[in-house]
């Protein structure tokens, strides 16, 4: 997991009905290049045969991609934001 994971779920967690990925990029201040990359790590889409976490969907409307956390993207946010005793 990389250093925007986190904040890319807590971002997406603020947008229940998604956020567009150029958006996403300027509110994270990353190139859309970086963001795909982590999406595609933390997406539902499989790479080399083996499925990704699904903790992120993206989806297109109209023109624009928009990327929505996922019940498992809002639970793994829970649990990492949940203090370890």
């Amino acid at each position: 997991m990389s250093g925007l994971t986190e904040p890319l779920l807590a971002l997406l967690a603020e947008h229940p009905d998604g956020l567009s990925l150029p958006r996403v990029c300027k509110r994270l201040g990353v190139r859309m290049s970086v963001l795909l990359r982590e999406v595609a790590w933390i997406g539902e889409n499989a790479i080399g045969g083996t499925p990704g976490p699904g903790w992120v969907r993206v989806d297109t409307s109209g023109e624009t991609q928009v990327a929505t956390l996922t019940a498992r993207g809002r639970a793994h946010l829970d649990a990492a934001s949940v203090p370890n005793d």
